[in-house]
């Protein structure tokens, strides 16, 4: 009898009905499948707060701002909007415009971090948003990084 340390981790345990459990599972995932098509058929997620801080971003005069669908790949965020500021006082600026545009919405963030004076995330649970200088944006590539998420086209009203 294999020693059942010996088996490969991607081995989980089997049910005694294996056919039963692999019936229920094709069956449960079709079903997730059709779901999830029909989810991303419908308006992106959090589509209000999107247009909110892309509009708060624009009257900043934030630079080459782009949001992304990230509901099919990732399972916490559903969006990030990503946008460049020419200075760091600039990204000072956006993100105080960002807080209290959405404050506004009592919509307050999870957290907001600063790795550097290049860089600020501020986490509005499914959305997160990251202002950069144009060389983090460009050292990082959100966008190339995360190239499979679809872009949702807001524009600034």
């Amino acid at each position: 009898m294999p020693d059942p340390e010996s088996r490969p981790m991607t081995d989980g345990p089997r049910a005694d009905s294996d056919a039963h459990s692999d019936a229920h599972s094709d069956a449960h995932s079709d079903a997730h499948s059709d779901t999830h098509s029909d989810a991303q058929a419908g308006p992106p997620p959090h589509l209000p707060e999107l247009q909110w801080i892309v509009d708060a971003l624009d009257d900043k005069r934030a630079v080459d701002i782009r949001t992304l669908d990230l509901s099919g790949l990732s399972a916490s965020v559903d969006a990030f909007v990503i946008a460049t500021a020419e200075s760091q006082p600039q990204i000072q600026a956006l993100e105080d415009a960002v807080r209290e545009t959405m404050k506004a919405h009592d919509r307050p963030p999870r957290g907001i971090e600063a790795p550097s004076s290049r860089w600020v995330l501020m986490d509005y649970g499914g959305v997160v948003v990251h202002l950069m200088s144009s060389e983090a944006r460009e050292f990082y590539d959100l966008e190339g990084l995360w190239a499979d998420a679809e872009p949702i086209a807001i524009e600034p009203g």
